[in-house]
């Protein structure tokens, strides 16, 4: 038997918010599917160069109040990035809370505008811990 990965899919509330919080992460939208008669759209994002490995954002045109308003029965999206305290940095310029910041130089947690946890996880080697990362309290659940 074959298995490939394809996605994960993660329903939104605001999707102009979340695209603007992945394009923040550095994800592109590799394509979209608008049903008309499910009412509903589907945004599939990845980052440049992994298109096989996208997040699909699902908008229900009609709400989607019957949700768990916080976790969405599912943990995390995690992205491994080249700067942990640069795009950190990026998002919290942006208006995004680090509720867990990178003290290690290795991990942070953020949540998207749907409250979808994003672990980042440093490339290769922990960078050095360094200010004002290292100091920087835990805000709220991650």
């Amino acid at each position: 038997m074959t298995i490939r990965y394809l996605h994960t899919m993660v329903r939104v509330l605001k999707l102009d918010d979340t695209i603007a919080f992945f394009k923040l992460l550095g994800l592109k939208e590799t394509r979209r599917w608008e049903n008309n008669a499910g009412r509903f759209t589907l945004v599939f994002m990845a980052p440049p160069g992994q298109e096989n490995c996208p997040v699909e954002l699902t908008y229900n045109w009609d709400g989607d109040g019957a949700l768990p308003s916080d976790s969405r029965h599912f943990g995390h999206l995690a992205y491994s990035v080249d700067n942990i305290y640069e795009i950190c940095q990026k998002l919290q310029d942006n208006g995004i809370i680090i509720h867990r910041p990178p003290r290690d130089g290795r991990m942070a947690f953020v949540r998207s505008p749907d409250n979808i946890s994003i672990e980042l996880l440093q490339n290769g080697d922990a960078l050095k811990p360094a200010e004002p990362w290292l100091s920087m309290e835990n805000t709220g659940h991650w």
